[in-house]
This record gives C-alpha cells, structure tokens and sequence, in this order.
C-alpha cells in the first residue's frame, strides 16, 4: 500500500476563514499527491465512497482552482468569488473523477473548474445576460484574447476571428457591441448634473397627473357613489342600516351589535346582510 498518512496528515489543516491571502498561503502549504497517492485515494472513493479520501483529493487540488481563478481577473469579479465557484467545480469533477481512465485528476478537473467559472461570470459580469447561445458563450471568453487593439475591429479582423471560431461575421461585430456596452443605472443619482443626467426613468412618460386621467376618475367615483345611493333607496329601512353600518360607514357595526338592536340572533343579521347585498346588486345591474 502506497504511504499517504504524512500527506493526509499535512491536509488536516484547518483553511482559515477571512482574508484571501491567508487561504491561498495555506493551500499553497498543502502538499501535493503523486500519482500513486491519487490513484489509491479515487479507488477509495469510487469503491466505498470513503469521504476522507475525497476530501484529501480536493485540498490538495486547491491551489490549482485559485491559478485558474486568477486568469479570469480581467472581468472584474472578485477573486474569492471566483475561486469559490472553480472549487465547487472541482468537487464535481471528484466525484466523476474514474481512477481507470489512466489520466491525472488535474487534467480531467479543468473542464469543471473552468466551466463554473464560466458560469459565474456570464451570470454576474452584467445586468443583462450578455452571452446566452453556445456561439455567444464561445464569442465572450475568446473575444478579447483575439483582438488585436483596443478599439473596434476592422471587418477583415471580423472575418478571421469568424473564421477561426466557426461562427458567423455578424455574431462577432454583435458580441464585439455587447462587450463594448457598460450598463447604466435606470433612475439618476442624486449627485448627477441635471445637465447631463441621462437616465432612462427621466424620459418615462409621467400618467399619475393626467387631466384626462383624473377627471374621468371624478366622473366614474361620482357616478359610482350616486349608483349605489340609488340602488340602497330600493331597500327596506332595515336592509339600509345593515349594510350602511356594515359596509359603508366609518365606524362599522358587528353582526352582534345589529343583533342586539333588533333583538334577533347574530346569523339572523347575516342572512338579512346576504339578502340586502343579493337585492342591491340586482339594483345596480338594472339602473
């Protein structure tokens, strides 16, 4: 049996939690697994599902997701966040991970590590989804590798670039705009120049004041108010009270007090509330 207890020993330590400098010097401190090591540790792991041995395989492939992780800083994510998405990337590459194939865990990890990277940033590096078709995901993380200069590419760059990547001219001049755009806050700051403000909320057609708007609204609650006085003038006098003190005063009455003032029970003033109600909305629908 292959010796692993000084690695799995040194892996023991406790990752601190805090400052990122002091997580990527610990995992720096964890050793490596020679293949023999790492061999034995994914046999374990695929044959008995031993959790040990999956730990011990992730922390000493730690320092690999914070390298990669590093390459992505030119998209301006924090680079915690960026390494916490490659580790969970290389957690599931463990546990697919088949010892028999006859490769190292690092080379079979890197597409798991890179693909959740990938994932995080085309959810977080814009509001809006910048790349949502496998030719635009492709388009976003090859792009800025392949331009040349900083300003807009020629239509011959457009052509090779299209060329090199299998897609279409229009899909890299497209892209090219997406990358170029920054977003921009819906509503202004309040430090911004009125001069110079803006923002798309200022430019939003205000209805909240419309003379047209309110004076049919003054129409229609009058209308409405005489309707239902109408209507309550077809009641008997009893009918009226209990759904004028029900319904439509400010202080309203419960069942109980109505009970007590006719001297009836409280579900005797329901049914005459639900027959009122029944007479008064035929009412309505007739005037």
């Amino acid at each position: 049996m292959v010796n692993i207890n000084k690695s799995l020993r040194l892996a023991d330590l406790r990752l601190p939690k805090g400052s990122l400098e002091a997580y990527l010097h610990y995992i720096n401190q964890i050793p490596l697994l020679t293949a023999e090591e790492e061999h034995e540790l994914a046999l374990k792991l695929q044959q008995s599902n031993d959790l040990a041995s999956a730990r011990q395989l992730i922390l000493s492939h730690l320092r690999y997701v914070a390298r990669v992780a590093k390459g992505y800083l030119g998209y301006g994510l924090p680079l915690a966040d960026l390494i916490q998405e490659g580790n969970i990337g290389l957690m599931k590459a463990v546990k697919r991970f088949n010892p028999q194939m006859g490769v190292r865990l690092v080379t079979f990890a890197m597409h798991w590590i890179k693909a959740e990277i990938h994932e995080y940033i085309l959810r977080n590096w814009r509001i809006v989804k910048v790349a949502t078709t496998k030719a635009q995901r492709k388009l976003f993380f090859n792009l800025r590798h392949m331009k040349k200069r900083l300003g807009w590419m020629t239509q011959q760059e457009v052509d090779d670039i299209a060329k090199d990547l299998n897609v279409k001219p229009e899909t890299v001049r497209e892209m090219e705009m997406r990358l170029a755009a920054s977003d921009a806050s819906f509503e202004a700051h309040q430090d911004d120049d009125n001069e110079t403000n803006f923002a798309p909320a200022g430019y939003l057609e205000d209805h909240r004041y419309n003379p047209a708007n309110e004076m049919e609204d003054s129409d229609w609650a009058a209308q409405s108010t005489e309707t239902i006085h109408h209507a309550l003038s077809s009641l008997d006098e009893r009918s009226q009270e209990i759904i004028r003190t029900r319904w439509l005063d400010d202080s309203k009455s419960t069942l109980q007090d109505l009970a007590d003032k006719y001297q009836v029970s409280a579900e005797r003033i329901r049914q005459l509330e639900k027959n009122a109600m029944k007479k008064l909305r035929t009412a309505v629908e007739a005037l």
